[in-house]
């Protein structure tokens, strides 16, 4: 690994808009749309004749302010003769307002491992602070969901693993034309655990976080919210969001509702205080009519840490 002075991974990344790095209109619009984070997109919503264009296109809107907290640019995969010029362009013109690189198709840690390589070089180049530009790799075949692990950790600059939905389905032959949605014919149980459960399973033994990729039916608002709250119950961290319409019902898929943030909230303090020397320290407790032990208290934890990247606070318990 060549990087250095890896940040944080994002506190929150509930929602991700995507935006064409072609359109005006969609970039514009993108600008003050409250998401958590936001990629503009070199690779599938490009042309291939618009795609030098649309590298000068978002370095000009990099300069702009955006909404989002945290902004990516999405390169062109490695088998295409893109992805050098996105990334020297790209990084050249506005590497300072680049908070990761996502990079599609990716199979191996090699393909991350050249990506930080070309990455490298390019900050040193251009006086940037080595390393602190992020990679999100995107896995959406076989060869990358065998290799999720390795591709996880290739890298120090790796912030999240991306479910890439349509190009993977594809590549596994499924006949279904709905990107995000489950395959007609198989209602069994959910056709993509496997996958998922993958995926999250890697990004979190290497501390990264984990991203559900998108629901293409902008307008079935209601399926957005089922596939969203499918992979926040597993403990994804966010989806990707193609329309405004899927803004609100994502932000909401992936923030604890009040109750359940309260009551993570309430076992937290009230296992602090049991185990301490002066509560007696007990090392389970009661909360609820539930048992509590160091098990539950993470769980609250997890809950609570959500909940307060969302802006959450405690509800003022009355005496």
């Amino acid at each position: 690994m060549v990087s250095s002075n890896q940040p944080a991974v994002p506190a929150i990344r509930r929602t991700v808009l995507a935006v064409p790095g072609s359109s005006d209109r969609f970039l514009t619009k993108g600008l003050g749309l409250g998401v958590d984070a936001v990629f503009l997109d070199l690779e599938d919503a490009v042309a291939p004749p618009a795609k030098a264009e649309a590298r000068g296109r978002i370095v000009e809107y990099l300069h702009k302010d955006w909404a989002a907290p945290t902004v990516t640019v999405r390169v062109n995969d490695w088998t295409t003769q893109w992805t050098y010029a996105d990334v020297i362009e790209v990084v050249a013109g506005a590497g300072d307002r680049i908070d990761a690189l996502v990079l599609p198709k990716v199979q191996g840690p090699d393909h991350i491992r050249a990506l930080d390589l070309l990455l490298t070089q390019v900050e040193r180049t251009h006086g940037l602070p080595v390393g602190r530009i992020g990679i999100e790799a995107q896995v959406e075949d076989a060869r990358g969901l065998l290799n999720a692990d390795a591709i996880a950790g290739a890298s120090a600059r790796m912030r999240s693993l991306v479910y890439g939905p349509g190009d993977f389905a594809a590549s596994m032959g499924m006949p279904s034309l709905n990107v995000g949605a489950q395959p007609a014919g198989y209602e069994i149980a959910d056709a993509y655990h496997h996958v998922l459960m993958t995926i999250l399973v890697a990004a979190r033994a290497h501390g990264i976080a984990a991203i559900d990729g998108p629901y293409v039916a902008i307008r079935d608002v209601e399926g957005f919210t089922a596939a969203a709250r499918r992979v926040a119950a597993l403990g994804y961290d966010g989806k990707w969001v193609l329309h405004p319409a899927q803004v609100e019902a994502g932000n909401a898929a992936f923030t604890p509702d009040r109750a359940a943030y309260d009551r993570a909230e309430r076992i937290m303090a009230r296992y602090a205080e049991a185990t301490s020397q002066a509560g007696g320290a007990v090392g389970a407790i009661v909360v609820d009519d539930e048992m509590v032990d160091e098990a539950g208290m993470k769980l609250a934890a997890t809950v609570a840490a959500r909940g307060r990247a969302a802006g959450m606070s405690p509800t003022q318990e009355e005496d």
